[in-house]
């Protein structure tokens, strides 16, 4: 049986101008703070590539001792590495002094004899092994090494990194969750309303014996592709805000992350479609199971 594809008006058809904005503009914010979540996480990372432990050694130690803990320290997973580079480095007492000198401006050579600052080796740790208490076992191991006569690190500031990481998390987290929901009610009821005045048509295809996929089909095509082009759209738009972000604030062009953003932008699309579907879906589906009495 040939089933009609036409009758006053246009089966899939709704409102193109409201849908299309309302769904842009829900797929915008999201990504909006997508953006904001990728800068944080770069951010953090960069502030965690900050927290250093100083291991001070012994006077006068033997050049292949040295070249020995070097290597020791470079088998230890708690190193902080990145694409294959240790964040580790030797400095001498001399250029201990040195910095000691241009940071301070007081020159200690002139009155003292003798260096009293000593060799020692610097790295970064691995976010992994960022706790107190991890950084408290590492620096218990270290100081039980031979050659190596004490273990510094900024007890306090790893404290206040982690407590304040923890907090933003869990705010951003929550209006991660208030934000889904949000934009999903809007969504569907953006649909929904634009579906409103197709549920006659819907039943007149009933009526003449058209299945529900047949029915269902050029609504949830059209709905796909209302979402595909929203996700597009609202990732050029953030894309050329981000750019110009970048030009006018210094400093922010270090947080961009490109594989992340891409992956932002392809997630947008992908989300618009699937939103898009979805309450689609649901609206097609409650006009084809009311009765007659309710479309009124």
């Amino acid at each position: 049986m040939a089933y009609p594809t036409r009758t006053k008006k246009k089966l899939g058809h709704f409102k193109f101008g409201s849908v299309l904005f309302s769904t842009t503009l829900s797929l915008f914010i999201v990504g909006l703070f997508g953006m904001l979540l990728i800068q944080a996480s770069s951010l953090t990372k960069m502030i965690r590539e900050n927290i250093e432990i100083q291991v001070f050694l012994d006077k006068n130690l033997p050049e292949k001792q040295l070249g020995d803990l070097k290597k020791n320290l470079a088998r230890r997973p708690f190193i902080l590495s990145n694409r294959d580079s240790l964040h580790l480095k030797f400095v001498s007492e001399k250029e201990a002094a040195e910095t000691f000198i241009s940071s301070t401006g007081e020159d200690f050579t002139k009155f003292l004899e003798d260096n009293p600052l000593r060799d020692s080796f610097v790295f970064g740790v691995a976010e992994e092994f960022q706790s107190s208490e991890q950084l408290a076992t590492i620096s218990k191991e270290l100081e039980a090494m031979p050659g190596i006569f004490e273990v510094s690190y900024m007890t306090d500031l790893v404290d206040s990194i982690n407590n304040n990481l923890f907090k933003v998390g869990i705010i951003m987290g929550a209006f991660i969750l208030i934000l889904i929901i949000t934009v999903i009610m809007l969504i569907n009821n953006t649909i929904r309303l634009a579906l409103f005045s197709q549920r006659f048509l819907i039943r007149s295809m009933q009526l003449v014996g058209a299945t529900r996929g047949f029915i269902r089909k050029p609504f949830l095509v059209r709905a796909f592709l209302f979402g595909l082009l929203a996700g597009i759209i609202a990732s050029v738009i953030l894309f050329g805000l981000f750019e110009y972000t970048k030009d006018t604030i210094e400093g922010f062009a270090a947080l961009q992350n490109t594989k992340q953003m891409g992956l932002l932008f392809l997630g947008l699309s992908i989300l618009g479609g699937a939103l898009s579907v979805f309450s689609t879906l649901r609206s097609v589906n409650k006009y084809l199971t009311m009765s007659l009495d309710e479309l009124y």
